[in-house]
């Protein structure tokens, strides 16, 4: 059994209400009995992408379980790189920040779909490109999860569906030519949500920062930021037989 820890939207922006929540999210994690396989982070790590905010989102993010982290518009590829993830080069600064994890019996690849200056997302070509090429490197019979942080798909939140990730199609024709690519993992929504693409299920983590009203849950003026909600992550499950399944639990702070 493969157990993978998916947070989301943690927003360290300075202030104490964000690092608090991201830290019991974490301690969370570290107090569990079981090791897990990885803890993915899809995006909006701070709120402004400054050095500072990155220093403070390192030291809450340190966790004794495999960890992977990707940009969201919220974030700047450089600061992240350079601060987040400690890496020194500085050749192409704003270049896509792609990571991967191969566990035993699985694939993980983190994409980057972040635009930089913009809220919407986008796979740019050369991570497309990345992304066959671990796909082709990899064994027809292990899984690979491909997360990101935009859904590529209208989740029927609109405030969120205007900025979600756009030329889905190249990502589309991949998995068609990629039958093990067995799920799709995303951010952003502020929500828990499930849904399919590609013929895949696409899992939405919610968020840790705030949780978004859906429409018919808010009267049209309400704003559709909901802070009293407690902050919340999923885990994903490969089952021996290769099956997925998603729970989703709220942390107290």
């Amino acid at each position: 059994m493969i157990v993978i820890a998916h947070v989301s939207d943690i927003h360290v922006d300075g202030e104490p209400r964000s690092a608090d929540r991201t830290r019991a999210v974490l301690r969370y994690l570290e107090d569990l009995p079981y090791d897990l396989a990885a803890v993915l982070v899809t995006g909006d790590v701070t709120d402004h992408g400054t050095p500072a905010q990155y220093a403070v989102a390192r030291e809450l993010l340190n966790s004794r379980h495999p960890l992977l982290v990707c940009p969201g518009n919220h974030d700047d590829r450089a600061a992240f790189r350079k601060v987040l993830l400690d890496d020194g080069t500085e050749a192409r600064p704003y270049a896509p920040v792609n990571q991967l994890l191969r566990g035993e019996g699985f694939v993980i690849a983190l994409c980057d779909s972040s635009v930089p200056g913009e809220h919407h997302g986008l796979l740019e070509d050369e991570t497309v490109e990345w992304l066959e090429e671990v796909l082709d490197a990899t064994p027809r019979e292990v899984p690979v999860l491909v997360a990101f942080h935009h859904p590529p798909v209208p989740l029927h939140t609109p405030y969120v569906d205007e900025i979600r990730q756009f030329g889905e199609e190249r990502l589309a024709a991949l998995a068609d030519r990629h039958p093990h690519l067995t799920a799709f993992l995303a951010g952003h929504a502020h929500t828990a949500a499930a849904t399919t693409f590609a013929g895949r299920p696409l899992l939405v983590a919610p968020g840790v920062v705030s949780a978004i009203r859906l429409p018919w849950e808010r009267p049209g003026t309400d704003p559709h930021v909901h802070l009293d909600q407690p902050p919340a992550l999923a885990f994903h499950v490969l089952g021996e037989d290769g099956r997925l399944t998603t729970h989703y639990r709220t942390v107290t702070v």
